[in-house]
């Protein structure tokens, strides 16, 4: 009678609470945690200690930072993405996402996973940054427009984040690090290239070209924004609302779309 009750028993559901809390304790003893906390500090405090001691004006040197941090998303996410995909291969030919009850689940608990790690890198980066200009006394604006920019670059990685992990899990690692770095340059070129703004003194996160509505463009452009709209909410309220509308509006179809995708993926690779 007892067997009779254990087989009838249901099957425990994979919930997303469950999922993320697996997810949560794999990436504690993945190296991935801590070259998201040795990145984010790296940049924070090289770019601070620059911007801490150099005649740019500390503004444009925030947005400028801002800018760069999100340039590098495209890349940033891919490779990390790619690295993911490669351990879950490793781990067991991706059973950690496939051979559970509920895909959909088991994917968006990996890609929310993986986001929060860059948004906490991020965050180590915007912090440390600001808290050494705020030491050398070169914090004119506070810390908000620092802390809207980190919205602003996570907002505009989210669909990145769904883009190359399907990259990964479809067609490999080296494959969507490609796309990534591809991103870059073009994240830098709708800014007018690397710290045009700070240069010549314009407000390039506000400029509107062509490749200011590209998705790869967005996390450099909506951080730059967050700042810009510090130093003059009138020109950069508008680009800001729209991208950041924009920018929510593709994360939800994104995620959307790889959570569909994924419950029919069959995985053919045997390689990174």
């Amino acid at each position: 009678m007892m067997a009779m009750t254990r087989l009838s028993d249901p099957t425990p559901r994979t919930t997303l609470p469950r999922a993320l809390l697996s997810e949560a304790l794999r990436l504690a003893r993945s190296p991935l945690t801590a070259v998201h906390l040795v990145c984010g500090l790296a940049a924070g405090l090289a770019c601070g200690e620059y911007f801490s001691v150099t005649r740019w004006d500390p503004a444009l040197g925030a947005d400028a930072y801002a800018q760069f941090l999100g340039a590098l998303m495209p890349l940033m996410s891919a490779i990390v993405c790619g690295l993911a995909v490669d351990e879950e291969r490793a781990a067991g030919r991706l059973a950690n996402l496939t051979a559970v009850p509920s895909r959909g689940r088991a994917v968006a608990a990996k890609l929310l996973a993986l986001a929060a790690l860059g948004a906490g890198a991020l965050a180590v980066a915007l912090g440390v940054f600001g808290a050494v200009l705020a030491v050398a006394g070169r914090l004119p604006l506070g810390p908000a427009p620092l802390a809207a920019a980190w919205a602003g670059i996570v907002l505009g990685s989210l669909p990145l984040y769904a883009l190359g992990l399907g990259v990964a899990l479809r067609l490999g690692r080296n494959v969507a690090i490609g796309a990534g770095a591809a991103g870059v340059l073009l994240a830098f070129f709708s800014v007018g290239g690397l710290a045009h703004g700070l240069m010549t003194g314009e407000l390039t996160g506000a400029l509107a070209t062509p490749l200011s509505w590209v998705p790869l463009a967005w996390p450099a452009r909506l951080g730059s924004l967050g700042v810009e709209a510090f130093i003059d909410a009138a020109r950069a309220a508008g680009p800001l609302l729209t991208t950041a509308i924009a920018g929510l509006v593709l994360t939800l179809a994104a995620d959307a779309v790889l959570l569909a995708w994924f419950r029919r993926f069959e995985d053919g690779r045997v390689d990174a």
